[in-house]
């Protein structure tokens, strides 16, 4: 058997997002993932919310393998689905009490920003969130340096990827129907933001 895909960083940041999230959802509902990786996260949470009914999912061509292998084990998780978040309507049938999604808008062109939103607004059920977790540009706040030399690293490596303006994230969440909600700060300067159905 092959070995399985590892992230070091969802490794570390799995724990305080675990914690963060079973404060902001129900002990029952049913959960999109977007840019699953590799599992760890899908694996990790339903793990520990056997409640939770978690749908992984990723672009087309992404290690499914991997995903599926971390959760054959749990009965919240659901085989992962190849989901391309620009491309729109998204291929899910059932409306989400909640969609999560972690470290995709620095990683990708602006335009996966407004696909995200609009995408999670038309499967979120009534009283929904989206759940958006990564490092944020904060107007007013100092950028700390491991941020600075990691958007610097990115917009190197892609002049279309690094770290968003919160501000402009959040615009276009309402833009798309979403109302901003809580700015939760997580350990290594990451945030987790909350977008709920308007």
């Amino acid at each position: 058997m092959r070995s399985l895909s590892f992230s070091p960083a969802a490794e570390r940041n799995r724990a305080p997002i675990l914690e963060a999230l079973q404060r902001l959802l129900p002990p029952e509902c049913r959960v999109l993932e977007i840019a699953s990786g590799t599992g760890q996260h899908a694996a990790h949470f339903g793990g520990a919310q056997s409640r939770w009914e978690w749908q992984p999912s990723d672009r087309p061509g992404s290690d499914f393998e991997s995903i599926d292998a971390r959760c054959a084990d749990l009965s919240a998780v659901r085989p992962a689905i190849a989901l391309d978040v620009l491309q729109e309507p998204w291929p899910v049938a059932a409306s989400f009490d909640a969609v999560y999604c972690a470290n995709l808008l620095h990683i990708s062109p602006w335009a996966t920003c407004p696909a995200l939103m609009r995408g999670a607004a038309a499967c979120l059920a009534p009283g929904g969130v989206l759940l958006v977790y990564g490092p944020f540009l904060i107007d007013g706040a100092p950028v700390a340096p491991g941020n600075q030399a990691f958007d610097a690293d990115l917009r190197a490596r892609d002049p279309d990827w690094g770290l968003r303006r919160l501000a402009a994230v959040q615009a276009q969440a309402q833009a798309a129907g979403l109302a901003p909600g809580e700015v939760l700060s997580l350990p290594a300067n990451n945030c987790l933001v909350v977008f709920r159905v308007g």
